[in-house]
């Protein structure tokens, strides 16, 4: 054994054989050692152990991976700069126990005041100027100038403002050029009596004044100052300034001045927070000390509002507060608002025991230098296959990772199950990291299961952030974990942003060129490649595109190709998914859709290895087995807010989501099917006792990249918004079906002269189906609901809506919550294939409510690309609709118009008829009578 007691560098460090390396400590947690080296390898009996679980490390231990990409030896499937567990080998550092992340449990303010800073300054602004300022706030109430050089009537207009005034309030006065000409006794003596003034008595021709106080606070309430004027310029600034406390404990310091600069009379206020900003916190954070360091994720559509902050001492602070020294400069939201729990994320970054990158000072060399200026080639940690133990606690990774495959903070390879099922008595688990400020990812799954990733924070961060790699990875559990801040990086293509897309062409076949919006733009904060894992009480708190992306591989890839899986992923039941955030993504908090391409790049399909594709379904059944009954993946207690795209995109089979929230997202939830008919035939998806809210009272704030911004709805006060001013925010989108929206209610859906905003809306510019099975009931909405319902208008955004999904939106308003007409049907008001006498119109919405029967009308036709179909009921023969088709250019195209039943129809097409065609009626209530 080895036992590290001071500083040390060496080129490298091999253990093995019963080698065992520790770090030392104190009782009193007083030393402070720093190992710096290029590697350290753990093998065949060696040890590595920072403390341990019962027993953790009191004092400062730092390793610090040197060495640059082009520089030293590389090691077989280690590379450089790591620390790696191969067979055989222990790995076990064990940290100061932290609370690893909590909320807000009070607004932060922009600047840490409730209605923010203050400062004005303003040359020749002639006589007193006046700032009344609220003492428990510290807000500015009134702003007002005298001009008592040059009028009587000023001077008696101040005497009367000042009389008015509440005892308590805070006075700034600061001279602008002279007051002092036509300044009444009266007045001065209004200054004396109510605000303490012992200089404004003898005020003289251009002197420099300024004073802060409060109302009837007495001379001791006072502080003020004056400068002669000479020559052109005060001998220095006249400043007064005071301290004060808000009513939430904050203090903040007023200051006025006036002073003449070289012939120029200036005269300012500031009102300030001084000696650190306050934050009120949910959770007892006494674990967290001064000088470390926290951030506060955004709470608005820009990921980029996250701030770091450093802790102050704060005697007088209690154990749910903690005092930074940084202003803030965003504003991060700490309450419930209209229902929804916005509170900002907070986490702390420092930790006692450090693994860290030795940086350069700029990218160099082949590290993607045209996508970043600076260096991204920082340390790594690797743990291979039957390993003996490795339990990380408590630890942080800072400047870890590199832009290449398989060089990660945090990375078990190819290691089989860690629990139990592999052998391994004490389940192996990664509890309360700190990875931060790195460059590839936070904690890769790859190949394993049976792991336990909790408390971890992942923030500012390259490529996908908690990351199981190549489909097989299962029985994994994330557990109270926080991601921020996930930005793009180059490994995969759904790493990558679009000029990263279009530019990294080497492993594309010929000439193609990456569609970004297609192929890549797909980075998340917890990507989840097989749906046998468990998600809970985590929160996806910023990503360039989603929080949570589950995906589905058609077959394994990566290095777990060729691997035989008992089940297919996108037939697996989901695991658990139980209390997750997500916000402050731009494509959606949530995600279910889409594989992986799982072929290499041929002149068939020219696209790269493992990029988005559309050839995996979640379809989940009884054990994986499309023959047995359907298992409904649920969505439990979901809070999705501030998402500009979707709250949550969720395609599949039977797919529950209930208890949960959606608020100030483009789009709040959709539902996609599995596919088109008859593709899982049977299956559905529901929403129930959830909330919608489009408009909250989380206004946001402007900067830190939010990109949109205009009015509301409800009370045309500027807000952020999740695209421009005139797109369309909807609560619900439907789309495809079956589905089923029930005891949900909305709140706050209004339009504005240039946006159209329902509460339950329609996928835009749609050329696929919508079945008239997709039931709502039970729904509520609240008095700021214009619109229940919108299905399109052309214009903006909905361009023509014209396609063939367009014409046929419909639903069922099952016990008329909707519409006030129980069991109706509510479709678009031009379409002619539904109506009948008695329906009603209901112009706001464009729509049309009809009783009645109703089914879709599959027509499949063999070879006949292009062709459009018109169908015609008979009693409507002025008002046919034009239907484009599904794959139009496929040998099989399709249509489904949606029909009134016991009707006739009559089919005609824009060129010669199909020689075949088969038609199915699909979409329809059991005992229906049929005749064809």
């Amino acid at each position: 054994m080895f036992r590290l007691t001071s500083d040390a560098t060496v080129n490298s460090i091999v253990i093995q054989d019963g080698g065992l390396l520790v770090f030392g400590d104190d009782k009193d947690g007083s030393r402070n050692i720093t190992l710096r080296t290029r590697y350290i390898l753990i093998k065949d009996g060696g040890a590595l152990h920072i403390g341990a679980e019962k027993c953790r490390y009191k004092s400062k231990a730092t390793i610090a991976l040197y060495g640059k990409s082009d520089e030293g030896e590389s090691m077989p499937i280690f590379g450089k700069k790591f620390i790696g567990v191969e067979a055989g080998g222990t790995l076990e550092i064990h940290g100061a126990q932290k609370v690893s992340w909590t909320l807000l449990a009070r607004t932060l303010h922009s600047s840490g005041l409730t209605f923010g800073s203050y400062a004005f300054e303003k040359d020749f602004s002639r006589g007193l100027n006046v700032r009344i300022i609220d003492q428990d706030t510290a807000k500015i109430l009134e702003s007002a100038r005298f001009d008592t050089h040059e009028y009587h009537n000023e001077s008696r207009r101040l005497q009367e403002f000042l009389r008015v005034q509440d005892p308590g309030r805070i006075v700034a006065i600061a001279v602008g050029d002279s007051a002092a000409k036509s300044l009444l006794q009266g007045t001065i003596q209004m200054i004396q009596d109510r605000l303490g003034s012992k200089l404004i008595q003898g005020l003289g021709y251009r002197q420099a004044w300024a004073l802060v106080g409060v109302i009837d606070g007495g001379s001791t309430s006072c502080n003020e100052s004056v400068r002669n004027y000479e020559n052109h310029s005060s001998g220095g600034k006249a400043l007064a300034q005071r301290e004060f406390y808000t009513v939430d404990g904050q203090k903040f310091a007023v200051t006025a001045y006036s002073e003449w600069i070289e012939g120029v009379s200036l005269s300012g206020f500031r009102v300030e927070v001084v000696d650190g900003v306050k934050l009120h916190l949910l959770d007892d954070v006494s674990s967290w000390k001064p000088g470390d360091q926290i951030v506060v994720a955004s709470t608005d559509y820009s990921m980029y509002q996250a701030e770091e902050f450093t802790l102050l001492p704060c005697p007088e602070c209690n154990r749910f507060q903690v005092k930074v020294k940084e202003a803030p400069q965003f504003l991060h939201m700490g309450e419930i608002t209209d229902g929804v729990d916005m509170r900002a994320e907070v986490g702390i970054l420092t930790r006692n025991v450090v693994i860290r990158g030795e940086m350069e000072d700029s990218c160099y060399a082949g590290n993607q230098c045209q996508f970043f200026d600076y260096d991204t080639y920082g340390g790594h940690v690797m743990i291979r296959k039957n390993f003996t133990s490795v339990h990380l606690s408590y630890v942080e990774l800072k400047h870890m990772g590199q832009q290449q495959l398989g060089r990660y903070p945090v990375h078990f390879h190819l290691c089989g199950d860690v629990d139990y099922k592999g052998g391994y008595r004490h389940a192996t688990f990664v509890d309360g990291l700190s990875i931060h400020h790195s460059f590839s990812r936070c904690v890769t799954v790859h190949g394993t299961n049976g792991l336990l990733i909790k408390d971890t924070i992942g923030f500012d961060t390259l490529g996908h952030c908690f990351f199981l790699e190549d489909g097989v990875e299962q029985r994994n559990t994330l557990f109270h974990n926080l991601g921020l801040l996930t930005k793009p990086g180059t490994l995969l293509p759904t790493d990558r942003n679009n000029s990263m897309c279009t530019t990294m062409r080497d492993k594309v076949f010929g000439n193609y060129v990456p569609v970004p919006a297609t192929d890549c733009m797909a980075v998340s904060t917890f990507w989840i490649a097989h749906p046998n894992n468990n998600l809970i009480s985590n929160a996806a708190a910023g990503s360039q595109d989603a929080g949570i992306w589950y995906l589905f591989h058609k077959e394994p890839t990566g290095e777990s190709s060729g691997l035989q899986l008992l089940a297919k992923p996108e037939l697996t039941p989901l695991g658990i998914f139980y209390n997750n955030r997500v916000h402050s993504s731009f494509k959606a908090g949530l995600f279910i859709d889409k594989g992986v391409k799982t072929t290499n790049a041929s002149s068939a399909d020219p696209r790269e290895y493992l990029c988005l594709d559309n050839s995996a379904r979640f379809r989940p059944h009884q054990d994986a087995d499309p023959e047995k009954p359907r298992v409904a993946a649920l969505i439990d207690r979901l809070i999705s807010f501030k998402n500009n795209d979707n709250g949550a995109w969720v395609r599949g089979g039977d797919i529950v989501v209930q208890n949960s929230a959606f608020a100030d997202n483009g789009i709040g939830l959709t539902f996609a099917s599995d596919g088109s008919f008859p593709s899982d035939e049977g299956s559905s998806q529901e929403v129930s006792e959830s909330l919608f809210v489009g408009e909250s009272r989380n206004y946001g704030f402007q900067g830190g990249q939010n990109k949109y911004v205009g009015i509301g709805g409800i009370d045309q006060k500027p807000r952020t918004l999740p695209r421009n001013r005139t797109f369309p925010i909807r609560g619900f989108q439907i789309y495809d079906g079956p589905i089923h929206l029930t005891r949900c209610t909305f709140k706050k859906y209004v339009p504005t002269p240039d946006r159209y905003t329902s509460a339950i809306g329609f996928l835009m510019k749609n050329p696929w189906q919508i079945t008239p099975r997709n039931n709502i009931s039970l729904v509520k909405f609240g008095p700021h609901v214009s619109l229940n319902v919108f299905f399109g208008k052309p214009g903006p955004w909905f361009e023509d809506c014209e396609l063939d999904g367009d014409k046929n939106s419909i639903f069922h308003d099952i016990d008329g919550s909707v519409t006030g007409y129980k069991d109706a049907y509510v479709g678009r008001i031009d379409n002619y294939l539904i109506r009948h006498p008695s329906c009603v119109n209901i112009t706001k919405w464009n729509a049309v409510v009809c009783s009645g029967n109703y089914a879709q009308v599959y027509v499949q036709t063999w070879s006949t690309q292009n062709l459009t179909m018109t169908i015609t009921r008979d009693e409507y023969p002025s008002y046919p609709m034009v239907l484009r088709g599904i794959n139009q250019k496929a040998a099989f195209p399709q249509y489904q118009p949606v029909i009134m039943l016991e009707k006739g129809y009559t089919i005609h097409w824009n060129g010669p008829a199909p020689r075949t065609a088969f038609l199915y009626l699909i979409n329809f209530n059991k005992y229906v009578s049929i005749t064809v």
